[in-house]
């Protein structure tokens, strides 16, 4: 009997994904954000981005150098090639964090090409493997202007008109031709809560 008992707790933990401990919650990349929006915006977007008194670049930064300098994460994976992804996920308070590379666009070094942010209504503690952040690493900016907690008028007044804008959000987008030839595209999704802005996913690709 007692032999009985220890083979199925065996069975039960070997039933247990290796992994399930320390999986992670993935990045929310809604592939359909863009989706008619006119590259209305003439300026460059999402050229560089900062945690406290950390800069990096999009596309030059890559996913190491963020978690070498914060101390603390795991670089996750998900997909396969041009589809796949890779990613570090931060919590704080009610803050959640992730810095995204695409596995086709961020090269073997994982560059940063993506990041989205969110200010939700209850602590994040639950947030499933999400790396607690230290506090000297926030607030997360991107342009040097953009930030959570801002409101509407606020961020038109930083940014100007959005190419889009609705109830729940606006939308900025940027395509462009660089000075080698190559074309660079960019954007900046924003979702409003009771006009303060809770949630903002911004990022950049470069193709010759």
């Amino acid at each position: 009997m007692r032999l009985k008992k220890t083979l199925l707790v065996l069975l039960l933990l070997f039933a247990i994904p290796a992994d399930a401990c320390c999986a992670q919650t993935p990045p929310p990349l809604d592939e359909h954000a863009l989706e008619r929006v006119p590259p209305t915006i003439t300026k460059r977007l999402a050229t560089r981005f900062s945690l406290g008194a950390f800069a990096g670049r999009f596309e030059q930064t890559p996913l190491g150098a963020v978690r070498k300098t914060v101390g603390e994460g795991t670089i996750q994976h998900r997909g396969d090639a041009g589809d796949s992804i890779y990613w570090l996920c931060y919590r704080r308070a009610q803050h959640r964090l992730w810095v995204v590379s695409s596995g086709e666009m961020g090269g073997p070094d994982h560059r940063v090409t993506e990041i989205v942010a969110e200010l939700t209504e209850k602590d994040t503690e639950a947030s499933t493997g999400c790396t607690v952040i230290p506090d000297k690493f926030a607030p997360l900016v991107f342009d040097g202007k953009l930030h959570l907690g801002m409101s509407r008028s606020e961020v038109v007044t930083a940014l100007g008109p959005p190419s889009k804008s609705d109830a729940a959000g606006m939308v900025y987008s940027h395509d462009g031709k660089l000075a080698n030839g190559f074309d660079e595209t960019a954007w900046l999704i924003l979702r409003f809560r009771e006009d303060k802005l809770v949630s903002m996913r911004g990022g950049k690709t470069t193709t010759n």
